[in-house]
């Protein structure tokens, strides 16, 4: 299985965690921003769990939601991304590496 979405994609290797650096990843989370506003709501980051094989996307992305936007905008902007890391980590299947 590979996660796609623009010029980002990566096989899942053995560990079962999709491999990539932060700055792919914001790269990669980026490509969902469906109307181009530099933001990702809770739909466009439901899509981008689907798009990794993610069961509970309704779910996941509420709690990643919640996690990440902490000014309570409604969306997660590019200041917020960062906060997404430990969330991918733990409940998106993604290995960072720097």
């Amino acid at each position: 299985m590979a996660i796609t979405g623009g010029d980002t994609a990566r096989s899942v290797p053995s560990g079962g965690k999709y491999q990539m650096t932060v700055e792919e990843f914001k790269s990669w989370l980026m490509k969902f921003d469906a109307d181009r506003d530099g933001r990702i709501s809770q739909k466009e980051l439901r899509q981008a769990i689907r798009n990794c094989g993610g069961w509970f996307s309704g779910w996941k992305s509420s709690r990643g939601f919640g996690e990440a936007d902490v000014d309570g905008s409604g969306f997660i902007d590019e200041q917020e991304i960062d906060l997404l890391l430990d969330f991918a980590e733990t409940s998106m299947g993604f290995k960072f590496y720097y």
